[in-house]
């Protein structure tokens, strides 16, 4: 997936991997996502969720090139829709594995060419952010933008039309004029730059 767990020394001086995240610490990161559009957590749940929901969609029968791109749009789809996760109806791991199971199904239903399920919870509005929530998600949005533009200018443009304007991989590929290998290592390139850049901003 590109992005790698951070390392941290232990007494002795080795290198070991950072502890497991509880449910609690993933929903406050989704929690963040959610209210103030907070870029480092929502890294943290792709760095957990991500290669989860890659081995589920492979599990399902989708080969990994196929499975790789369709778990970025799945967290592209947690991003956009964070607002719509409610606790009290699930836990955030089922809301997350039913947003790929459903992208997988729009993949056969796009192949099928099939008119789109108006139920597919991709498809619901977003709930609209208001009071103090809106000031710290314009806030956090535009130091996402000031994190953005200090990235080289070949990863900022594709994160800008992957994360901001929803392009797919393939759509990026035809309008850069890059190989669809160049945008996927780009991009994951970009979100480990902009990681380290707003950590180092908290």
């Amino acid at each position: 997936m590109g992005l790698v767990h951070p390392r941290v020394r232990g007494l002795n001086g080795e290198v070991k991997p950072p502890e497991r995240p509880n449910a609690d610490t993933l929903l406050a990161d989704m929690r963040a996502v959610a209210e103030r559009g907070d870029w480092v957590a929502f890294n943290r749940l792709f760095t957990f969720y991500g290669e989860r929901v890659k081995a589920y969609l492979r599990h399902s029968g989708v080969d990994d090139a196929a499975a790789e791109d369709l778990t970025q749009d799945v967290f592209s789809v947690v991003w956009r829709r964070a607002g719509q996760f409610d606790p009290r109806q699930g836990a955030l791991a089922t809301w997350i594995f039913t947003i790929a199971r459903n992208r997988r199904i729009d993949v056969l239903r796009r192949e099928r060419r099939p008119a789109p399920d108006p139920t597919d919870p991709v498809l619901a509005p977003e709930a609209p952010i208001q009071g103090d929530a809106a000031v710290e998600a314009e806030e956090m949005k535009e130091r996402i933008k000031s994190a953005v533009a200090d990235l080289p200018p070949e990863q900022a443009d594709l994160l800008r039309a992957f994360y901001f304007d929803d392009k797919t991989h393939v759509g990026i590929a035809d309008e850069f004029g890059l190989p669809l290998g160049t945008v996927k290592s780009r991009l994951r390139l970009a979100l480990a730059k902009l990681r380290v850049i707003l950590g180092r901003e908290r």
